[in-house]
């Protein structure tokens, strides 16, 4: 665990030296190849008001975070204006940045800047394969079913429009969500509300008395009382895009309170960082070589370490780096970071590879 602590303190102090170190979220993507892409979207709605602002700014937030599943070591993203080839989370990011600001998940060409229920269920695997550059020499991991996911997100909005308004969009959430008596708003909240109104965009290989649970999976040593019992919830796309909305809120002026209700992200570089430093050691000789599914006993007991481990690692980096919980909440440790750990080990021991190889369908991952 030291070898962890000293990893993420020592990338910690190169990439933010300052110790300022803002949100694990989407919006970090945004900025990759130190590119300020988030200026340019700011420049476009700069004669919008604060409300309208921040609804855009939730709209691509969450279809951005939904189609961030693993891209899959082959695709890459080459960006027009900079020359940018751009692989994994950051191309992903910045190619549904510019399909967003083509007006790609929009039903209205005169309001580009929105991602509405009409548009995203118009969204064909065609069109998406055509904005992130897809081909036969260019694969991207899941693309026909992040196309349905998208499409199931705009049938999930149009059904819920006391939520997500009229018409429906994932900015909704900015009116509707509750605020506090000091006008905030609890980042549980925010989770609470995604996990309630989207359940049912996620394949329902996965349910409870008819409930689609999402990123949620069986265990043999999970307790739980009821029907819960033997399930380990991680929600890892929902927690990811609630880290994700805490800016857009900010920016707008309401504050967020509660950051550190939500858990850390049970992926592939932040569980990559504890096998690649020793602090889990599989027991299973080929564990590297073979093909795991993401139900597979052996890829859920590893990602709810994970999860448990973050919390133990991360007030050791914050005793290392001398700031407290307030000041280096669990969304900061991530960021400056874990995530940014792990990338490192995977790039120095397998060429950026995860240390496991996991079949995924592009909705969990």
């Amino acid at each position: 665990m030291r070898t962890a602590v000293d990893r993420v303190t020592e990338i910690t102090r190169n990439r933010y030296p300052s110790l300022h170190i803002p949100y694990h979220s989407r919006w970090r993507h945004f900025e990759a190849s130190g590119v300020d892409r988030i200026k340019q979207l700011d420049q476009r709605l700069q004669a919008a008001d604060i409300a309208c602002s921040a609804r855009s700014r939730i709209d691509l937030a969450m279809v951005s975070v939904l189609l961030d599943a693993g891209a899959g070591p082959l695709w890459s993203y080459s960006e027009a204006g900079t020359g940018l080839r751009l692989m994994r989370s950051e191309g992903l990011g910045v190619a549904s940045f510019h399909a967003f600001s083509a007006g790609l998940f929009s039903s209205d060409m005169s309001q580009p800047l929105q991602a509405d229920a009409s548009g995203l269920r118009a969204v064909t695997a065609e069109q998406l394969g055509a904005a992130f550059q897809v081909s036969a020499q260019n694969p991207l991991v899941g693309l026909e079913a992040r196309a349905a996911l998208l499409q199931r997100l705009g049938e999930s909005l149009a059904q819920q429009s006391q939520v997500f308004g009229t018409p429906a969009r994932p900015g909704g959430l900015f009116d509707h969500l509750p605020r506090t008596a000091d006008g905030a708003i609890e980042t549980h909240e925010i989770l609470q509300v995604l996990l309630r109104t989207l359940s049912g965009i996620w394949p329902a290989q996965n349910s409870v008395a008819g409930i689609p649970l999402g990123d949620c999976w069986r265990h043999p040593g999970a307790p739980g009382p009821g029907l819960t019992q033997g399930w380990i919830p991680f929600h890892k796309l929902s927690q990811w895009l609630t880290y994700s909305l805490l800016e857009p809120f900010e920016w707008a002026g309401v504050p967020v309170h509660g950051l550190d209700a939500l858990t850390g992200l049970p992926e592939y570089r932040n569980g990559g960082l504890f096998l690649d430093t020793g602090v889990l050691r599989p027991t299973m000789k080929d564990f590297n070589r073979r093909a795991w599914q993401v139900g597979d006993a052996f890829i859920v007991e590893w990602r709810a370490l994970t999860v448990a481990l973050l919390d133990e690692l991360a007030p050791m980096v914050r005793g290392a780096l001398g700031r407290s919980a307030e000041e280096m909440p669990l969304a900061c440790v991530l960021e400056g970071g874990t995530w940014a750990a792990g990338r490192s080990l995977a790039q120095s021991l397998r060429s950026g590879l995860p240390p496991l190889m996991i079949e995924s369908d592009g909705t969990v991952f």
